[in-house]
């Protein structure tokens, strides 16, 4: 029964973890679709930059916020990967 609840506690930490993880990275990837959102209007009212190259670099800005998001979620998935390893090792010690 204790090691069960603490399971469950390293559970809810992984968790916890997680959730602090995907709000950091929702704040952020709404910080760049504010950005984007400034650059798109302040180039529309100044109308000095041809609409093409604005599309270019709007595509080019999207694509690294695409490679940082896969980054992150990397990022993640090798760390819930981790614990879920060591929450196989500890079983095989219990077994043992």
């Amino acid at each position: 029964m204790l090691s069960r609840l603490q399971e469950l506690r390293r559970e809810e930490e992984t968790l916890l973890r997680v959730k602090a993880a995907l709000r950091e990275q929702l704040t952020r990837l709404r910080v760049e679709e504010l950005a984007l959102q400034s650059m798109i209007r302040s180039r529309e009212e100044n109308g000095t930059v041809p609409s093409s190259t604005a599309a270019e670099e709007v595509q080019k800005t999207l694509g690294q916020m695409d490679n940082e998001a896969a980054i992150n979620q990397t990022e993640l998935h090798l760390s819930l990967q981790d614990h879920r390893e060591e929450e196989e090792e500890e079983e095989e010690e219990s077994d043992s």
